[in-house]
């Protein structure tokens, strides 16, 4: 069932499953990343989020790090950094370092998102508070920092975000919305698609049109899209329904138009208060791509030449650990034969 043109990915958030604490996610993360090395997994990215009681990597770029130490072929990102909260001097400096460790190994995924609540936010944006740039422009800037655009015209003399890789990381952006598509073909990065965060697939289409006109009219951009999907397999397509029947997605809607994903209606409560508005929540069925494999090969190969991608980035949500490395074991004969 191999299927020759496509290359498989995998996101991992660190969950805490079944019972185990904080550390054990981690080291859960390691094992997982050490297995999709082994089945053949193209990449390997892990998130970002804070003050969490449900995922644990807070700090992608330190885990980023260990990972690499403990693989040898597969490559190894974020998706993604919320660069919203940090210098992006010190995070172009960060993934030097980690391609210098890792030469030709290293993905830095950008994410537009807070990664927790607002007070988790308020606590990293501290420092920052007198500064708050754009994030389009923070983007641009850490571009240039990593020495893929034009020198920083208002950097101090002499001064570069040392020490200098022989392949610095390849950069993405990632987002759910059509101005994340519109602002990746514009600035000429690879695009990622989050269905897992925001399951409507019409705004994905929508999406994935941006960035194309975008990329077509500017005539510089390179068109590389991927989808990062939500997927379950198991031994039966009924085995793998009962599975996804448990996978819920929860949006919020603030006072002042503002949307965000959360783990729970109870952090989407949570999120209200912390930032003094009135929520409106909305709580459905996530919209899980599911199945034996054989049903599961067939979504993503419809998938694939609607949309015209060759990588699909794929997060799989399930409450036993056991259950998700099977599910991804199991999606891996896709690219192992």
């Amino acid at each position: 069932m191999k299927n020759q043109g496509l290359m498989l990915s995998i996101l991992d958030q660190s969950p805490v499953q079944d019972g185990c604490a904080g550390p054990e996610a981690l080291q859960r993360t390691i094992e997982l990343a050490q297995a999709a090395e082994q089945w053949g997994y193209h990449r390997f990215w892990v998130a970002e989020h804070h003050n969490s009681d449900s995922y644990m990597g807070s700090s992608p770029e330190v885990l980023i790090s260990h990972l690499l130490a403990k693989t040898n072929r597969i490559r190894v990102g974020s998706g993604g950094v919320m660069l919203q909260h940090y210098s992006p001097y010190k995070v172009a400096e960060n993934f030097n370092v980690l391609a210098s460790l890792g030469p030709g190994r290293v993905d830095l995924g950008i994410g537009r998102g807070p990664g927790g609540l607002p007070r988790s936010t308020r606590a990293l944006q501290e420092e920052l508070a007198a500064e708050k740039k754009p994030f389009r422009n923070k983007l641009v800037e850490l571009e240039q920092w990593l020495g893929r655009s034009k020198e920083l015209d208002d950097a101090p003399p002499r001064v570069s975000a040392k020490p200098l890789p022989p392949e610095s990381a390849d950069v993405f952006l990632l987002g759910t919305t059509t101005a994340s598509a519109e602002m990746a073909a514009e600035l000429g990065m690879p695009y990622v698609y989050a269905l897992f965060l925001n399951n409507d697939e019409k705004v994905m289409g929508e999406a994935v049109q941006v960035y194309r006109d975008n990329c077509d009219a500017l005539r510089s951009s390179p068109d590389q899209v991927m989808l990062a999907l939500p997927v379950i397999v198991a031994e039966t397509d009924g085995e793998a329904e009962e599975l996804a029947a448990d996978v819920k997605m929860v949006r919020i809607t603030l006072e002042s138009g503002r949307t965000f994903t959360v783990g729970s209606v109870e952090s989407a409560y949570e999120f209200g208060r912390q930032v003094g508005e009135e929520v409106t929540i909305e709580e459905s069925q996530g919209d899980v791509i599911h199945g034996s494999l054989s049903t599961v090969a067939s979504r993503l190969a419809c998938l694939q030449e609607g949309y015209g991608v060759a990588e699909f980035i794929v997060v799989t949500a399930l409450k036993r650990f056991d259950q998700r490395l099977r599910s991804y074991e199991l999606l891996s004969r896709l690219i192992s034969g």
